[in-house]
């Protein structure tokens, strides 16, 4: 349940403007809750089930706030940290909020953001990609891409929307005390077209120096493993169409990762079927498939299933399966949104499936 915190300082103060002012501020507390099992098996004695955190949400709490400064003017803010459901434990302690720090400007020109920022890719085009929103381990773009997801030192600009027709933009300066050199380290562009039954999106992102977790100035997903001097470069495009309770999705994923132990170039292709079953129950099949375009042969595909069972409009259940078959050194595992699968053996295949309950407010 979200609870909105009027800042009623008018009471205090005299002056009728500020009052006024201060009376169309508010902060709202939100989060995510996402627990669940797991089991999964990647070949042999390889397997395990385990309690896991964000098999399809990242687990999350923050605070969200905007002020109407007149004019149609409003100064807005944005914090939130990732911690464990199951222990509890904030996924960086050393950071107070690892996800999302930044203020901003918007009116009817559209909204600017300074700070810690989600990339347009990921906060905006995944949405248009696949029934999961690249989700949990049954979406083959969850286990098969690599993603720059958010930014230290942000700068972002998000037209308004014309006939359904929206961009957003955002570069990044480099950190000095996580990376190396200054000026621009990354940026992102993301154009966006919805308009009935149809959503289209697509999109660019390159950044230097990315890194896994936390440390870096850049957030990098996948199974990537960037070093020093890595750049990774991202083009993305979705595109899905609605016929009453059933939708079809075809992605599109292309990325290069250099300078790096372990070099990648690879393209991905998916398509899948969402179908609502009633008000409160919707299935998915997702079918991807990975060329590596290094020459060798490092191919892989996967066939996930996804249930949800909305118990309102704040909790559900869910279901996830996916069947992921390797080839030749091909090592791409199953993973959920906010947890790392089974470490595989080149070429293995891998299957599991995970169960959970998630909790908004």
């Amino acid at each position: 349940m979200k609870r909105f915190i009027p800042l009623a300082f008018g009471a205090v103060f005299s002056c009728a403007p500020v009052s006024s002012a201060f009376a169309q501020s508010s902060v709202t507390l939100y989060g995510v809750l996402d627990n669940g099992l797991v089991y999964q098996s990647a070949g042999g004695n390889n397997s395990a089930i385990r309690a896991v955190p964000g098999g399809l949400f990242s687990t999350r709490f923050g605070f969200k706030g905007s002020e109407d400064i007149g004019g149609g003017l409003h100064v807005n803010f944005q914090l939130e940290q990732a911690f464990s459901g199951q222990t509890g434990a904030a996924t960086n302690p050393a950071e107070a909020f690892n996800r999302l720090a930044f203020v901003g400007l918007s009116g009817n020109f559209g909204e600017f953001r300074l700070g810690l920022q989600n990339s347009p890719e990921y906060d905006v085009l995944q949405a248009a990609m696949d029934p999961s929103w690249v989700k949990s381990l049954a979406s083959p773009m969850n286990n098969f891409n690599s993603l720059i997801i958010r930014a230290n030192d942000g700068i972002s600009y998000y037209t308004p929307t014309f006939y359904g027709l929206n961009a957003k933009f955002m570069v990044a300066l480099r950190d000095p005390t996580t990376g190396t050199g200054n000026g621009l380290g990354f940026y992102n562009a993301v154009v966006q077209y919805e308009n009935g039954p149809l959503n289209i999106a697509a999109g660019y992102e390159r950044g230097d120096e990315p890194s896994v977790g936390a440390g870096g100035a850049y957030t990098l997903s996948g199974g990537a493993i960037a070093g020093a001097g890595a750049v990774l470069s991202v083009f993305n495009a979705g595109a899905s169409y609605a016929i009453g309770a059933d939708r079809v999705w075809l992605a599109y994923h292309t990325e290069k990762l250099t300078n790096s132990p372990k070099y990648l170039q690879h393209d991905v292709y998916q398509i899948s079927d969402s179908y609502k079953v009633d008000p409160f129950a919707l299935v998915s099949l997702m079918y991807g498939y990975v060329h590596d375009r290094t020459g060798e042969g490092n191919n892989a595909q996967e066939l996930g299933l996804l249930f949800e069972y909305y118990l309102s409009k704040s909790t559900e259940l869910y279901t996830a399966v996916g069947f992921l078959q390797n080839r030749n050194q091909a090592e791409y595992t199953l993973s959920g949104t906010a947890y790392s699968g089974l470490s595989v053996t080149p070429g293995t295949d891998s299957r599991g499936i995970g169960i959970g309950m998630v909790h908004k407010f």
